[in-house]
């Protein structure tokens, strides 16, 4: 995580509704529509005492609807210092144009508890987060039907186990009560891969990039990954786990990794898992060794290199700091990490930017999956995986018949294997970016109005939700 931006204007949610007001013009919306679509439904603040060290303490929360077009309203909930309500609208609505983007079926929410974690115990977090769980709950802010939350910034599988079984003992008699919110452990309902799913979404997102030469030669990077020069900033859950896969399976080069008390960089190439190791155990990539340290952070973001990657906070690249931006291609796997006035600055430049709302989709795709799941009350593969394998064995004999020769081990293993859970997760996790991606492609190309992959997301995403309002008689 990084410093969050003090600026006070533009805010946050201005920042999303002059994007959103930019797609607006390009397909002509009338003005009634527009502000239906871009309003947000409703937000609670709740103000709760909790007994810490024997003394009262009363903490501020919020949770915003932006949309209900589809049920659940769908968004993560973060414990953090720094929240307060125009950020929370602000996510929800991006919540909102996300899900309608890679077609997942949710309407958009967003929650936050004002809070520094790292000043607060274990069982202390857990009276705080059930408490506030009972809030939302009372309020009606809380259900798997109409409103389920999911991890964000300070928070993971550990805080929704307790949101879970908070609802549970409050609904005893709702059978579907851990569809309540998503990411949580998978023995309590989780689902394989959600952990991970964001950062593995932006690494699907980079690879489908990669797969169409037109875009590649926008942004004057050659073909194919392997090689390429990447700057990661923030090295929470997303950013950890999209530079490991990006490195390890993908052999690019992490030159450079942000965090808000310093940076550790190496032309040749960072090993993100000793890196990542050294960082939890020290707490700062001071004295790591495979690296050179600095604490000059704003100046790491404008290193030079072929991909830059901003997954931490909102607001990191502004007009102040975009003209010195030297990254050919920017993936926001972060939301909002770049303001209104530095995204047109950059596009001037000829930066490609590809924008959060596609980029970090992979968590909210995998909290689908999850949801589905806690519904169904089966887990993915159950019924089919011992007949696909059996099917598998049935083929592999076949083709030693039909060759006259024994497969290998190896071979005949990779045939008759049936897909995990985990692997329907990666699957439909893949399929949802390449399909999202392919959509903003073609929306690009095939329209002289749009200049840029964000305002093609966009257009996507607000034709979607105007369809459904138009469908339904709402106007």
């Amino acid at each position: 995580m990084t410093n969050k931006a003090k600026s006070p204007s533009p805010s946050f949610s201005s920042n999303v509704d002059r994007m959103v007001d930019h797609a607006f013009s390009i397909i002509d919306l009338d003005e009634g529509t527009a502000q239906a679509i871009k309003a947000c439904n409703s937000v609670l603040q709740v103000k709760f005492p909790v007994k810490i060290r024997g003394e009262i303490e009363t903490f501020t929360g919020w949770r915003a609807v932006h949309s209900t077009h589809r049920l659940p309203a769908k968004g993560g909930i973060r414990f953090a210092p720094f929240s307060d309500q125009d950020e929370v609208e602000a996510l929800a609505a991006l919540m909102t144009y996300k899900c309608a983007l890679v077609d997942v079926p949710f309407g958009g929410s967003k929650g936050a508890l004002l809070i520094d974690p790292n000043k607060y115990s274990r069982d202390e977090m857990q009276l705080i987060t059930r408490r506030y769980t009972l809030e939302l709950v009372r309020k009606g802010f809380l259900n798997p039907a109409t409103n389920v939350p999911a991890p964000d910034v300070g928070t993971g599988q550990r805080e929704m186990a307790w949101i879970a079984d908070t609802y549970k003992h409050l609904n005893p008699d709702d059978i579907n009560y851990q569809a309540c919110v998503t990411g949580k452990p998978v023995k309590q309902g989780g689902i394989r891969g959600r952990v991970e799913a964001t950062g593995r979404g932006v690494q699907y997102a980079i690879r489908e990039f990669f797969r169409h030469p037109k875009d590649i030669a926008s942004a004057n990077l050659s073909a194919g990954l392997g090689g390429k020069r990447v700057v990661v900033q923030g090295l929470g859950n997303v950013g950890y786990h999209a530079a490991k896969f990006l490195q390890e399976e993908d052999e690019v080069k992490i030159t450079a990794i942000i965090e808000y008390n310093g940076v550790i960089s190496n032309e040749d190439g960072l090993k993100v898992e000793e890196v990542y190791r050294y960082k939890i155990e020290h707490g700062t990539f001071e004295g790591c060794p495979g690296g050179t340290f600095s604490n000059d952070t704003k100046a790491a973001l404008e290193m030079e290199c072929d991909i830059l990657i901003p997954a931490a906070l909102e607001r990191q690249i502004t007009k102040e700091n975009a003209e010195r931006i030297q990254a050919k291609m920017i993936v926001e796997a972060a939301n909002g990490p770049i303001t209104f006035d530095a995204d047109k600055i950059l596009q001037k430049k000829g930066v490609i930017i590809m924008p959060d709302i596609y980029v970090n989709a992979g968590g909210v795709t995998v909290s689908y999956f999850e949801w589905i799941r806690n519904l169904s009350h089966i887990r993915f593969g159950r019924m089919e995986r011992r007949y696909d394998e059996l099917r598998g064995n049935e083929y592999a004999t076949l083709l030693e018949e039909a060759t006259g020769s024994k497969l290998s081990e190896s071979t005949r293993s990779m045939i008759v294997r049936g897909a995990s859970e985990l692997d329907l997760v990666r699957s439909g996790l893949d399929d949802t970016m390449r399909n999202a991606y392919q959509d903003m492609h073609e929306t690009l190309h095939s329209d002289d109005k749009i200049e840029d992959l964000r305002t093609a997301a966009f257009v996507i995403a607000i034709r979607k939700i105007s369809s459904y309002y138009l469908d339904v008689g709402i106007y």
